[in-house]
């Protein structure tokens, strides 16, 4: 078959990965530094978050020796305006971290040695909200872009009466209201 079955079980299981990364209930970040190409950009535009150094170099190059990338233009095409996105996969340029930034690609770019601090601070500020609403929301938000406006109100409004009853979330709601920290069952 020329390779065409190991081809399609290793898209198969990048695809796969790519959808655990977006099912999860936590925001995935990414840490970004060197060269993201291809299959390094695509998991990078995949997670919730990223933070990339400045000597980052990000790109879906697969053109420049024949290949479209096309599974990274799913994540791609998702987070960057399309035109971007577009240029990028055609003509394989590389684009750098603070370019990334300005398209949403990523969302901060740092000196390499603060990477792993503006990572960790990333994290944390999520893991101090509420993890059931972080997880509502996540699921929420992926699910919603699928759909036509209408449906996505529809949608999401059904989310938010679920999140209202939660009782944590009373919890949360009543703690602001007092002006003091939540006691959450977390």
């Amino acid at each position: 078959d020329g390779g065409a079955a190991y081809f399609k079980d290793l898209f198969d299981r990048c695809a796969a990965m790519m959808a655990r990364v977006q099912s999860m209930p936590q925001p995935v970040i990414a840490q970004v530094h060197g060269i993201a190409t291809a299959a390094g950009c695509q998991p990078a535009a995949t997670c919730a978050r990223a933070a990339a150094a400045y000597c980052t170099r990000v790109g879906a190059n697969g053109v420049t020796i024949g290949l479209s990338c096309a599974t990274p233009m799913v994540a791609l095409s998702r987070n960057i305006p399309r035109k971007q996105a577009f240029e990028m996969l055609t003509t394989g340029d590389f684009i750098e971290a603070d370019r990334a930034v300005e398209l949403g690609l990523v969302n901060h770019a740092v000196p390499l040695n603060e990477l792993d601090s503006t990572a960790k601070s990333l994290a944390d500020r999520i893991a101090s909200k509420l993890g059931s609403a972080v997880k509502i929301g996540k699921q929420a938000f992926y699910e919603q872009l699928q759909m036509p406006v209408a449906q996505a109100y529809a949608y999401t409004g059904e989310v938010m009466v679920t999140n209202m009853l939660n009782p944590d979330t009373v919890e949360g709601i009543d703690a602001f209201i007092e002006k003091r920290p939540p006691d959450w069952s977390q």
